[in-house]
């Protein structure tokens, strides 16, 4: 007798229907699965044999054979237990094979017969919508996931008894919530939290109103990190298509079952600067997110930046101006959205203190340039923003004046978004740090004057077309925050201004022509 059941695969964050034929027929005791399974595919014929033998079934005399379809699509992971149990007990006619028509079946058996949770989840039930199916089965742990997902049914299935009972329709079982849950943003630190600071507080307000990477150069305990955990504060909440496909990255990636349902706060991600490659940009032999897919539609945070090493700083290239991550291995390929706000600190020199009047620096010229040289020109370039945080006077930490706060600096930015989305609607670009070239010449156009300033700058510094092409949309950004329709003079020169490692090379401040 031949049954097929129905699963899915996962392509980078999609999910994709597979067939699970499976055939069984009296002979000498044989189970084999094929349709290009890995190893983990493989190890289910152990599982499911001693699962169904917990319920009283032995099939040890039985001749199975499982076939994956499409054969061409590579099986990884525990999700066909299910499925393949299923197929082998409507073979046996213990489900009827009806029963299986029109669900996806998705889990991992433990020995005795219980459900556990995989990953990816949601994207297969996503897929199971689309290709018309009515419900589709999991274990308890990712019902919430999958019912994110509306216009399909969500069973949650405890056990392989509870599930046969569901099919023969002896049990019922409550369908898990369906549709998009209530957005709720979480408390997040606020920037009234941070005495002084007000020039960085700036630079962060730019950042998050128009996407553009973020540099913090100070002295230890200066403050850069608590700088940079506020940002998401003045972020704009997430839209719905933002949460559905970064909930898919968390449920590829096995950590949205950990979380709840949907993700509605945008990610910060703070990976250890011992890091590898593989885990900041993805890979794997069963390639998985990194770091910068995880981040996506949030924010990247590396701390002590010229601490990394240097091949994982050079991989972070790619993703940042092409907004994904493209993993190739010798017969498949996939890719991960990776579109993230970078915001990285580093000391000024090795010892940390230069420049910080309340200690004495230690480090020789040499040693500086080396320090500063183990972040690359090239990445340098795709920062669009370097700023200098310095120590807070005793008088401002004692103050008891609070701060600007997170409240007003998120309507500032929110209001600069709005601007960004009429200027680029239709256009598939939503910030002005994500212009390209031919978009920075339509929209950056400068006064004579500040023409002049650029030029003057751009010899002194040395700088690339790619790094003045960012200062012109760091000034389109500032000139958005100030709710100018037109680049002015100053907002250039703000702009050159946050470029404090070339200014630092050239030892030179750019001030306005006389």
């Amino acid at each position: 007798m031949s049954v097929k059941v129905t699963s899915g695969v996962l392509a980078g964050i999609d999910g994709m229907m597979v067939d699970v034929e499976v055939d069984m027929h009296g002979g000498v005791g044989h189970f084999d699965i094929v349709g290009l399974p890995e190893a983990s595919v493989r190890e289910s014929r152990v599982r499911v044999t001693s699962a169904l033998r917990q319920l009283g079934h032995r099939i040890t005399s039985r001749w199975i054979t499982v076939n994956l379809a499409p054969a061409d699509l590579r099986k990884t992971g525990s999700l066909y237990d299910l499925p393949i149990a299923v197929g082998v007990l409507a073979c046996m006619d213990e489900i009827p094979v009806a029963a299986t028509e029109g669900r996806m079946f998705v889990g991992e058996l433990s020995l005795d017969g219980e459900l556990r949770p995989v990953p990816g989840v949601l994207p297969m039930a996503a897929a199971a919508r689309e290709a018309g199916m009515a419900e589709i089965l999991v274990p308890i742990e990712n019902a919430r996931e999958a019912a994110v997902v509306s216009g399909i049914r969500t069973i949650p299935t405890p056990d392989l008894t509870s599930l046969i009972r569901y099919l023969a329709g002896d049990l019922s079982i409550e369908p898990a919530a369906s549709g998009p849950p209530e957005v709720t943003r979480t408390q997040t630190p606020d920037l009234a939290d941070v005495r002084g600071q007000a020039h960085v507080k700036r630079a962060l307000e730019i950042a998050a109103a128009g996407r553009h990477n973020l540099l913090m150069i100070g002295p230890p305990g200066c403050g850069k990190t608590m700088l940079a955990r506020r940002i998401v504060s003045i972020l704009p909440p997430m839209t719905y298509d933002e949460s559905l496909e970064t909930s898919r990255i968390y449920s590829v990636a096995g950590l949205l079952r950990h979380r709840g349902g949907l993700i509605t706060d945008r990610p910060f991600r703070t990976p250890h600067h011992g890091a590898s490659s593989p885990s900041i940009v993805g890979g794997g032999s069963n390639p998985r997110p990194g770091e910068v897919s995880l981040a996506h539609n949030g924010v990247l945070f590396m701390d002590e930046l010229p601490e990394w090493k240097r091949e994982v700083l050079e991989v972070l290239r790619q993703p940042l101006e092409e907004r994904e991550v493209t993993i190739s291995r010798v017969r498949y390929g996939v890719s991960f959205p990776a579109d993230f706000l970078l915001i990285a600190s580093m000391n000024p020199c090795p010892c940390g203190y230069l420049g910080d009047s309340r200690h004495e620096c230690s480090c020789t010229s040499t040693e500086i340039a080396r320090y500063r040289s183990r972040v690359s020109g090239p990445l340098l370039d795709r920062i669009d923003l370097q700023v200098e945080v310095s120590p807070v006077p005793f008088r401002e930490l004692s103050s008891k004046a609070s701060g600007s706060g997170s409240i007003d600096a998120a309507e500032r930015v929110m209001a600069a978004a709005a601007i960004q989305a009429r200027r680029f609607k239709g256009s598939g670009v939503l910030f002005n740090g994500r212009m390209d070239s031919s978009g920075v010449r339509r929209n950056c156009a400068v006064p004579t004057e500040a023409e002049s300033l650029l030029e003057h700058s751009m010899d002194r510094l040395g700088l690339s077309a790619r790094a003045l092409d960012r200062i012109l949309k760091v000034a389109r950004t500032i000139a958005d925050l100030d709710g100018s329709e037109r680049i002015r003079t100053e907002h250039v020169a703000e702009a050159i201004q946050y470029r404090m490692l070339d200014r630092l090379k050239g030892q030179f401040i750019p001030t306005l022509p006389a």
